[in-house]
């Protein structure tokens, strides 16, 4: 699917911005999560805090490139950026310690992308 046929202005200048930092700093992963996020939004990752949970270690960073909801349990802290957060996933991160982030926070912080887990 194109870029142009997007409507959602949010979504349209993550997009640019995410393949303009991967091209920026050498980080193929930027551009991997664009792609994802240029497909139809019926075919995005929704991600239960149950498979965070599963997959991930204490000081983690998980990229959920669609929606994280708020199925299960997170122990340990870890930190989850995600195009958008269900309020209980927000919640859960947080009482483990964590720290929920957009997509644009984490490239500034990571902008090699290096130590990333995408989940979904």
């Amino acid at each position: 699917m194109s870029i142009q046929k997007k409507s959602n202005e949010r979504l349209i200048k993550l997009i640019v911005y995410l393949k303009k930092k991967s091209h920026e700093n050498k980080a193929p992963i930027w551009k991997d999560v664009a792609k994802r996020l240029e497909k139809p939004q019926q075919s995005w990752a929704e991600v239960n805090i149950r498979r965070v949970a599963k997959y991930t270690k204490k000081g983690d960073t998980v990229l959920v490139p669609g929606k994280l909801l708020g199925s299960g349990e997170l122990l340990v802290p870890v930190t989850v950026a995600a195009y958008s957060f269900s309020e209980s996933a927000r919640d859960k991160i947080r009482s483990s310690g964590g720290h929920s982030i957009s997509i644009p926070e984490l490239i500034r912080r990571n902008p090699k992308g290096t130590g990333i887990r995408i989940i979904g």
